[in-house]
């Protein structure tokens, strides 16, 4: 099918066909259908995507299901989200010596086996980030910290904003290596993404998530201060607080 082109911007193809499915498998083909239409180049590298309105009409999901589609494809490495601007293909990567794909963890034991490894990776990365952050670092965390804020105060998926700030804190250590393991781990090894929202009573889900960035923010403080080691213990904390949550989920599931 050729690309229609307005004011830069490619649609798409509405691909997205199955209604009966829940929101995670829906966003699972929206991932799918968009991935294969960068692919193919349909979408090329430096491609604007259309907005997130224009895909809720194209593809007939909920916008929810737009934006956690979107954040997988951002942790694939397949497009990036430019703040007030848009969302953009990227370039092909080249092959990853190492991959371990959200989609093959599907029990949250095998969630709590991967934040065993987050807390040993991201401890020393949000120490790291501490020693070497730049103004630009904080700024980006710190826009991540605020949209997770007002995402909760609109009752909005706080899954893409969560994932940015760890994933900046890995860009502020300078080393690419941490950046690119956060990178493949992706957005859907939050342990809250493979909890089903009944899971949490929608009287605690706002304080719930408000005590996660309270987390975030001790985080953020310490790498602002350039205070490596409260910058370990505060992402040890919040890392170990979260696997905590997901084995408390587990005894009463």
């Amino acid at each position: 099918m050729a690309a229609a082109e307005t004011n830069g911007e490619h649609p798409a193809p509405a691909t997205v066909a199955s209604r009966s499915v829940g929101r995670r498998s829906l966003s699972r083909e929206l991932v799918q259908a968009l991935e294969q239409l960068i692919l193919t180049q349909h979408w090329r590298p430096g491609d604007k995507l259309p907005t997130e309105a224009e895909i809720v009409r194209q593809f007939q999901v909920s916008r929810t299901v737009v934006r956690e589609a979107l954040s997988r494809l951002q942790a694939a490495g397949l497009v990036a989200t430019r703040h007030g601007i848009g969302t953009f293909v990227l370039e092909p990567r080249p092959p990853a010596m190492f991959r371990l794909d959200p989609d093959e963890l599907e029990t949250s034991f095998e969630v709590l086996a991967v934040l065993e490894l987050r807390i040993s990776l991201e401890t020393e990365t949000a120490g790291l980030a501490a020693a070497r952050r730049s103004d630009a670092n904080l700024a980006v965390m710190r826009a991540a910290l605020d949209d997770f804020a007002d995402n909760v105060a609109r009752s909005e998926t706080t899954v893409a904003p969560d994932f940015r700030f760890h994933q900046e804190i890995a860009e502020a250590t300078g080393n690419r290596y941490f950046a690119e393991i956060i990178n493949y781990l992706g957005t859907t090894i939050l342990p809250r993404t493979r909890l089903p929202s009944s899971r949490i009573p929608p009287d605690q889900l706002t304080h719930y998530l408000q005590r996660v960035n309270r987390e975030h923010e001790q985080i953020f403080d310490a790498i602002a201060r350039r205070d490596t080691d409260f910058a370990r213990a505060a992402m040890r904390i919040h890392l170990t607080n979260s696997r905590e949550r997901l084995r408390r989920a587990q005894e009463v599931s």
